[in-house]
């Protein structure tokens, strides 16, 4: 005869006035393991009484889901599951992000729901017969030759382990400045207020046994802000993997197949909320991708040029110490979660700086730049062969000006909006300058970045502010940008101008 069962975490929800200690129990075991996990339950039973009834007087669904409790403990582990041995390891490893953990939670995210996703030999065949077909229609409408190797067909998870490394490396400026003050702030402002002896790491509110010499809070912080960072970047990270649709959707090269890849389950859905033709959308989608992945691969000084110019806006960021001394004050316990704030820029960043304006202006001028020759290549390319090809390119247009949640989660990573401001501005350009010296003089221009063509009233212009519409035309980029920065408060356009 089996015994009573005991309360599980993931089916006890939300427990009558307090928990359960039962399910506190077992919530350890699930995290943890039946050998740490019990550690962590008998070190929470000597706790005071006080500190107890604080913590089993919160909601059980409140409580740390032990699936990224894992992700955590394997993150920091060196000898297995619930091991301590790899704490000290990554408080001393090279780079300021723990980027073995933000690879691990933003897995979690992309295999989230249905689980891991396969690419079916369905998916396959469709990308690869779209990528042939957009390569023919390219050869007719730009000088550049294919990129070398064959595109990817990707699921999440693939999107995620190819350019998670990136973005790491895009953040390790601002990750260190972030470690740097707080570390500042710990020592020469809180001083004595966090009280020295530290239990064990808090996860919420439970605490979880740590080894003595890893006690001293200002260890402890340097350990959080690399952990808190790395957490935010992986669920970033895993929240984009459900959005983007090919490997250059940021406008920059991330992945290391210069042929770019197509995220197969994102396209099918894009293609259902759009109600078009899957076949038809993957066609666009890779001609779009084939047109950036000539771009890069034929440019060699392109991405370079992006990554110091990123490198130059991330490392003129500085950090408000009084921001950040508040924000850690504000926290409720010393773990990743709680102590977020105090290693987000919108809270703490102070970007306005000359230096950043500059590189700021000169990346938002490059991406229009890139952004507004792939729009033009792809409307010489596809116009003959996608029904709905002003469609989708108005469509990309509106998304990129705009951006979705996840890109408004790495602008609290970076301090940057990596978004063209000035697509249809670039493209009208790109096509006059097509027309009046043809493709091969036109393609010629990317040989030295001194060779670009200047976008109309670029010189002198005041950033701040939002492009002036030209003659009767309405900017409606720059409108959509305006209404996002606003309250919330207006009406947005009423009638949507068609594409040129």
């Amino acid at each position: 005869m089996e015994g009573p069962e005991r309360p599980s975490i993931e089916r006890q929800g939300v427990v009558d006035l307090m928990m359960d200690e039962n399910v506190l129990h077992q919530w350890f075991l699930s995290c943890f393991g039946p050998v740490q996990g019990e550690m962590a339950w008998r070190q929470f039973a000597e706790l005071p009484d006080s500190i107890r009834g604080q913590m089993l007087s919160q909601d059980a669904d409140q409580l740390p889901d032990p699936s990224q409790m894992q992700a955590l403990m394997q993150a920091f582990a060196g000898g297995g599951m619930g091991s301590f041995g790899g704490m000290q390891a990554s408080m001393e490893d090279d780079g300021p992000i723990n980027v073995k953990l933000a690879r691990s939670i933003a897995l979690q995210q992309a295999n989230a729901g249905q689980g891991a996703h396969t690419v079916t030999a369905q998916d396959s065949e469709r990308m690869h017969r779209a990528v042939s077909g957009a390569n023919l229609w390219l050869d007719t409408t730009t000088d550049f030759d294919p990129a070398p190797g064959e595109s990817s067909a990707l699921t999440r998870a693939a999107w995620v382990e190819d350019t998670i490394d990136e973005w790491a490396k895009f953040a390790a400026p601002v990750a260190a400045s972030m470690n740097d003050a707080l570390a500042a702030v710990i020592s020469e402002r809180l001083g004595d207020a966090i009280d020295g002896e530290i239990t064990g790491m808090f996860a919420g509110p439970v605490p979880i046994p740590i080894p003595d010499d890893m006690k001293d809070p200002r260890q402890l912080m340097k350990l959080f802000a690399k952990t808190s960072y790395a957490m935010q970047l992986g669920q970033a990270a895993g929240a984009m993997s459900k959005e983007v649709l090919g490997s250059f959707d940021q406008g920059i090269a991330l992945l290391g197949n210069a042929a770019g890849g197509l995220i197969m389950e994102n396209v099918e859905d894009y293609a259902k909320s759009l109600d078009l033709d899957v076949t038809e959308v993957t066609e666009f989608l890779a001609l779009r991708e084939q047109a950036h992945a000539r771009l890069f691969a034929s440019v060699p000084w392109l991405m370079p040029r992006f990554s110091a110019l990123i490198g130059k806006y991330a490392r003129g960021i500085s950090i408000d110490l009084d921001a950040m001394e508040e924000q850690l004050r504000d926290a409720s316990a010393l773990d990743p979660e709680s102590l977020a704030g105090a290693v987000n820029l919108t809270n703490v960043g102070i970007t306005d700086t000359e230096e950043q304006r500059e590189a700021l202006r000169s990346i938002e001028t490059l991406l229009a730049l890139v952004e507004g020759w792939v729009d033009t290549v792809l409307w010489r390319a596809g116009m003959a062969h996608l029904p709905h090809l002003d469609q989708l390119r108005e469509m990309t247009r509106r998304e990129r000006a705009v951006g979705g949640p996840a890109e408004l989660t790495f602008e609290s990573l970076l301090g940057l909006q990596l978004r063209p401001k000035r697509i249809r501005e670039a493209a009208d350009l790109w096509e006059r300058i097509t027309r009046e010296q043809g493709l091969e003089a036109r393609d010629a221009m990317w040989s030295h970045p001194d060779l670009l063509p200047v976008l109309p009233q670029e010189a002198g212009e005041d950033e701040a502010e939002q492009p002036k519409p030209k003659g009767d035309r309405i900017d409606w980029d720059a409108e959509l940008s305006k209404l996002l920065d606003d309250d919330g408060s207006g009406e947005g356009p009423q009638e949507e101008q068609p594409a040129d």
